[in-house]
């Protein structure tokens, strides 16, 4: 069933004149690659209903606030239960962008695993300091990784990041996914201790790239895959190939003039992350020789 879409014309991007309108075509003519990394995860909306120099605001509960023929599920969590978005097609991803989404924030996990994550996630985070000490970092860890035969993926965060996944196959508990996520982080860190940090406080990281592995908590959730970020620019988070990963990348680069030619050209990158999932048991003992 379609959406009913409003406000079309609404300028979201006012330095671009980008609009509501030309979001809604965006995600409508990049959902082939999208949707698999949406389908059965529960959504987190950030909500930009009046563009990204508007309010945003964080929605979770979908409870009594969306048309019955919408797909949602259940998520049991210590304080409450939410009743989250799924977005399993072209019609709930309209809805969602509809409602003033500019990005989605899907769970690292499907329903029908959900204490299991797909994928393990270190999230580069720069705290004054620039992209390039972001991307040598990136390769620091595409390095640690490679020489332990462990397959990583990168994306622009479509902001100031990079984000590193590893497929983990739904095999691991989240708990489980994190302690290594930890490990990596703190290995990784002593890689590039010069221009890294482990410290959670902005404070405390300032001229540092913070390696975040606090992304792999329950319910925790990340820009997907092709999400446009509501900030100047339009910029959109891209798969890139490690070749891709060098001095002089630009996020801004990757934006939403632009990615759906790529898609076209490129195919999804991001593809053999929803695939096997390493034996992280393996990769563990060979990571302490």
């Amino acid at each position: 069933m379609e959406s009913i879409l409003t406000h079309l014309d609404k300028i979201f991007w006012p330095e671009e004149g980008y609009t509501k309108g030309d979001l809604i075509h965006y995600y409508q003519s990049v959902a082939p690659y999208l949707l698999p990394h949406l389908k059965d995860r529960p959504e987190s909306l950030l909500r930009c209903p009046n563009g990204i120099k508007g309010q945003k605001f964080f929605q979770k509960n979908v409870d009594h606030k969306i048309p019955d023929w919408l797909p949602t599920h259940v998520v049991k969590h210590k304080e409450e239960a939410i009743t989250y978005l799924l977005i399993q097609d072209v019609d709930s991803l309209t809805f969602a962008i509809n409602l003033g989404c500019i990005d989605l924030n899907p769970f690292n996990s499907r329903i029908k695993s959900l204490e299991n994550p797909d994928y393990l996630i270190l999230d580069l985070d720069p705290e004054d300091i620039k992209f390039d000490a972001v991307v040598e970092t990136a390769l620091a860890i595409h390095d640690l990784l490679s020489e332990q035969s462990i397959p990583s993926y990168c994306k622009t965060s479509g902001a100031t990041g990079i984000h590193i996944y590893i497929p983990l196959g739904a095999k691991y508990s989240y708990e489980q996914c994190k302690q290594f996520a930890e490990l990596l982080a703190h290995l990784s860190h002593e890689q590039v201790p010069h221009i890294t940090s482990l410290e959670r406080s902005p404070s405390k990281r300032q001229k540092r790239v913070y390696i975040d592995f606090l992304q792999n908590n329950f319910g925790q959730t990340l820009a997907s895959p092709y999400s446009v970020r509501p900030r100047s620019g339009a910029p959109v988070s891209t798969p890139l190939d490690w070749s891709e990963v060098k001095l002089g990348l630009d996020p801004l680069d990757f934006n939403l003039s632009n990615t759906l030619k790529r898609l076209k050209k490129r195919g999804d990158l991001f593809a053999p992350v929803l695939k096997k999932g390493i034996d992280m048991m393996k990769c563990i003992k060979n990571l302490e020789k």
